[in-house]
């Protein structure tokens, strides 16, 4: 029979070492979090430095029309806030989606059985997800307005104000083109690369419309890009970048450094020119839009090794329910939209050709 002397140090010695191992367990996880977080934002700002967005489209398509739907609600639903919550349930791999768990979500908050808050207090990283989703996401849904065809009206149009999609695809409406996921794969043509974009194969002279309102901040050639402009949301969130364009007539001639656009305005047009040092050079064999995303949570980001450039593919996706219509004036030669847009965000801008930024020097760095 054991001894009762023996039977408390057989018991204290396995709370000791319960005691060491849970401090070890605590300790993997402080360190887990401590990576997390490092991986995540920068030390010293505190700002984001590494975003993956994989949102595929089918996701993006359900909560914006959740956002839609519910504004004649009395429960408003942000797209944005769903898909923060998604994207932490899931690790930010969204290959996890389930329509299921976005219903279910939606229907806890439609039913006042919760709300974001309460549902998202517990959440560690949910803030960083509502953030990076937010500069990505942030200026494509809210009011506008835009002329639509009416019969009755002067001219056939009149301006309606709707609360929707604020962007476009960036190939005008009736043209055709192909795509793929090719984010991220080799580049050789200067220097070894990952190619940071999204390349949309069409024809030439196709053209091309602002996805989102902003301010030119690049425009002109590179060798890697060809010609190309560079247009920047007007809260600087996100960059947006055309590449390729046509030679000889690659933009729309009243842009400028600093020049306002609204989403779906004509920009440019589709061609092949890039890969050389010698301006208007077609060197790109096959003839495509080169369209890059860059977001920026602080300038030091502008032109640096750490650029953030998210894969586009799922997003072209899903904006091509929104497609501006176009046409050509036979005098100029230029394209404009059919329709005119009025962004709010942008309204105070309108009445002056020329947006004030502070760096008139911007050029991203990587560019095909």
């Amino acid at each position: 029979m054991i001894s009762k002397i023996k039977v408390k140090h057989i018991i204290l010695s396995e709370l000791i070492l319960l005691i060491i191992f849970s401090s070890v367990l605590i300790k993997q996880n402080i360190d887990k979090d401590t990576a997390i977080y490092a991986s995540m934002y920068d030390a010293e700002k505190d700002y984001i430095k590494w975003v993956n967005f994989d949102i595929s489209s089918k996701a993006l398509e359900q909560a914006y029309k959740y956002d839609v739907a519910s504004q004649s609600e009395e429960v408003k639903i942000n797209w944005i806030e769903v898909l923060a919550y998604l994207g932490h349930k899931y690790g930010g791999d969204f290959s996890r989606y389930k329509e299921k768990d976005m219903v279910a979500l939606v229907d806890k908050l439609k039913k006042k059985e919760e709300t974001i808050k309460t549902l998202t207090e517990g959440m560690k990283y949910y803030d960083y997800y509502y953030d990076a989703y937010s500069a990505v996401l942030g200026g494509m849904v809210g009011n506008y307005k835009i002329e639509v065809a009416d019969e009755t009206a002067p001219g056939g149009k009149r301006w309606e104000e709707k609360y929707g999609l604020k962007v476009f695809l960036p190939f005008a409406k009736y043209y055709p083109y192909s795509h793929f996921d090719d984010f991220g794969v080799s580049r050789s043509y200067g220097f070894k690369r990952k190619h940071l974009g999204h390349d949309m194969m069409g024809q030439v002279g196709t053209p091309i419309v602002a996805v989102e309102s902003g301010y030119v901040e690049a425009l002109g050639w590179n060798q890697y890009g060809g010609w190309r402009i560079g247009i920047r949301s007007f809260d600087k969130k996100r960059y947006y970048y055309y590449a390729h364009l046509r030679k000889n007539f690659p933009y729309n001639k009243s842009l400028e450094l600093g020049s306002i656009v609204q989403a779906g305005d004509v920009i440019g047009y589709l061609g092949r020119t890039g890969y050389s040092s010698s301006e208007n050079a077609n060197n790109i064999q096959t003839p495509h839009l080169h369209f890059g995303m860059q977001l920026i949570f602080d300038e030091s980001q502008k032109e640096s090794n750490n650029e953030i450039w998210i894969d586009c593919y799922d997003l072209i996706q899903f904006l091509f329910r929104n497609r501006s219509e176009t046409v050509k004036d036979v005098e100029t030669k230029e394209y404009h939209r059919v329709y005119q847009y009025l962004d709010p965000i942008a309204e105070h801008y309108i009445n002056h050709s020329i947006y004030k930024y502070e760096d008139e020097e911007f050029e991203i760095h990587i560019y095909e």
